[in-house]
This record gives C-alpha cells, structure tokens and sequence, in this order.
C-alpha cells in the first residue's frame, strides 16, 4: 500500500487523484507546515524539507516532488493510463509535467514566500517580488495553454497525469482568472476534467466550491 502525505486543498491533491484513477490501494497521512497540528514531525523524518506531496512506496521508498511522482506512477502502472501509450504523446505529457513543476510552482513559491527570495526585505519590495512573480505565472500558463492542446484532454482520450497537475496548481495565485480572459477554452477544458466522474468526489473532499 503506498502512503500519501499531504493536505486539502494542496498539490498533494495531484497525487492523490493519480491513486484513484489508477485503482492503487494508498492511505493519507495529513501533513502539512502550516498545520502544527498535523504530522508534521512524521512528514520530516522521511522528507527534510517537510514538503507535499511525500509518497512513500510500498517497499518503504520515498518519493518527493509532484512531477516525480506523477512519472513513477504513470511508468510503474502503465494500464492506469497516467501517461499516454503513444510514445511521442508520452514525451509531451513528461514535458508538461517538468514544465509546471520548474515554472508555474518555483512562480507560486516567490508569490507565497517573497522574504525566502530577498533577506530582509520590507513590505513593499515583497509586494514587489509576489506582483513580479504573478505576472511571469500568468505568463507561463498562457505559454502551457497554446503548447498543449486538449484532445480532448491534454492526456488525450481520457483525463492523465498532466490534466490533474494542471488542473491543481492552476487552482493557485490568480491563475485561473487570468485565462478565463485570455486562455477561456483552456481553461474550460481544465473545468471539464475536475468534473469527471472519477475525479470530482476527489476534487471536492479538496475544494468544496
């Protein structure tokens, strides 16, 4: 059985839709920094940077980093459809996923936690850097958008990995605002997958709106 560590309403999210829609037999542990209460201390045995999603394999191996994992379970359980079959696809779809682990979430890191990136920083330069960092995340889903075109979702036939990771982080920091403006059809295409039959009961225990 693999062990997820992770919290409402968090990237671990990704993860947890991933188990699901692969039929994996998994139990949650609530984790989180901004939870004292949570298992925090059991979370930073096995990651030191207290970090979710954490997945800890059933033969004890852990896993950290959504795109990482997203691959392992993709790669692992091919038959699950995480990953398309088509090797060609498959490159995009790992692509896509390395994308937004490297751009949208290092973006989302400096909106949420300006003072990590200038020591000593007063208010107004953190305002600064979380504007600065907003307005280049914008920009890279709009990138995202015209690099994957749905068909009908960016996995193809069916919802996958890369659907899921997108349809997360997109949920952070004005993102979704931003392409209803200019991105309208990507982002309904995000809402269609969050209403899939096999991922909403999933979507909501995370978002109840």
């Amino acid at each position: 059985m693999y062990t997820l560590y992770g919290f409402k309403g968090s990237g671990s999210a990704a993860v947890e839709l991933a188990l699901e829609l692969a039929g994996l037999p998994y139990r949650q542990v609530d984790a989180a920094s901004w939870e004292p209460g949570s298992a925090l201390d059991e979370l930073e045995r096995i990651n030191p940077l207290r970090q979710i999603p954490t997945l800890q394999l059933p033969n004890g191996g852990i896993l950290t980093e959504s795109a990482a994992i997203l691959l392992h379970l993709g790669l692992a359980h091919p038959s699950a459809g995480l990953l398309p079959i088509d090797e060609s696809q498959r490159a995009q779809a790992i692509r896509g996923l390395v994308f937004i682990a490297a751009n949208c979430y290092a973006a989302i890191g400096m909106i949420d936690f300006p003072e990590r990136w200038c020591l000593n920083a007063d208010e107004l330069v953190q305002e600064q850097i979380r504007e600065g960092a907003r307005a280049r995340l914008h920009s890279y889903w709009e990138i995202f958008a015209d690099t994957y075109p749905a068909t009908p979702f960016l996995n193809g036939a069916t919802p996958g990995a890369l659907d899921l990771l997108a349809a997360v982080v997109s949920k952070w920091s004005g993102a979704r605002a931003g392409l209803a403006q200019v991105r309208p059809a990507f982002l309904a295409m995000i809402e269609v997958v969050e209403a899939h039959p096999k991922v909403a009961p999933v979507w909501r225990r995370h978002w109840d709106n």
